[in-house]
């Protein structure tokens, strides 16, 4: 059952201490300042619903260790994940963009922590910092690179490889540590295929060393084997981010 969210009564981390969010460092210091005082951190369970498709947000979220996927749902109920965002961005671009809807739901795929603010908030802080919309921007075109690299990556790597690169772009995600919950339905969406096809390739993984997976907890035993496993995708996304934030 999806979980409820939790607001805790701290604000966002001062300024001056580590914002675990990438995003929202990049900002400067007036224009985070700016922000804060609207952020709530919240703390959201594993499978929570944030949005739905066609559904106005008026929500958006900065995750620090919660991971977020962005899922396509087909007439035949079929689902497939479009995107992962953590650390590295938001989940809620839509009103940003001014359509205020997408064709998505966004789920929780992994519990943790994220800063939350109403879409009218953060869009009044853009008209007044146009700084603060320019971040947005490299942010949606570093987007907008890996739901591309996405689609090649589908069309011409084999699922074992991106069960890697998934599963790496997940644990670069979670906020440090080498065990995560991530049971065999996210990984269907991830992957896009039938769960058996998912045994399949966590299994080879586990049989390589490179993993632990065990009714939905999975563990990174070797990092740099998870990292050879994968295709060329996994690195061109990490450096297009790196790049967004230097």
């Amino acid at each position: 059952m999806p979980g409820v969210t939790r607001r805790r009564p701290q604000r966002a981390p001062p300024i001056g201490m580590v914002q675990p969010n990438r995003l929202l460092r990049a900002l400067s210091a007036a224009d985070y300042a700016a922000l804060l005082p609207d952020l709530r951190r919240v703390a959201i369970s594993a499978g929570q619903p944030i949005s739905e498709p066609l559904e106005r947000s008026r929500q958006v979220y900065f995750p620090e260790t919660a991971v977020f996927s962005l899922i396509i749902v087909m007439a035949d109920g079929a689902a497939v994940e479009a995107a992962t965002v953590g650390n590295e961005g938001m989940a809620g671009l839509s009103p940003y963009l001014g359509t205020g809807v997408m064709n998505t739901r966004c789920l929780v795929q992994i519990a943790g922590d994220a800063q939350r603010i109403a879409a009218s908030a953060l869009i009044r802080v853009i008209a007044a910092s146009p700084a603060v919309g320019v971040v947005l921007r490299r942010y949606t075109q570093a987007f907008i690179n890996q739901l591309a690299q996405s689609v090649a990556c589908n069309r011409l790597h084999t699922i074992d490889q991106r069960c890697a690169r998934w599963l790496l772009m997940t644990h670069d995600r979670v906020g440090g540590g080498d065990a995560f919950d991530l049971t065999q339905e996210f990984l269907s969406y991830m992957l896009g295929v039938r769960r058996e096809a998912v045994s399949g390739a966590s299994h080879a993984l586990q049989e390589q060393g490179i993993i632990r997976y065990r009714r939905g907890h999975l563990s990174v035993v070797d990092r740099p084997a998870l990292e050879r496993a994968a295709c060329e995708c996994y690195a061109a996304t990490r450096d297009d981010y790196g790049r967004l934030f230097g």
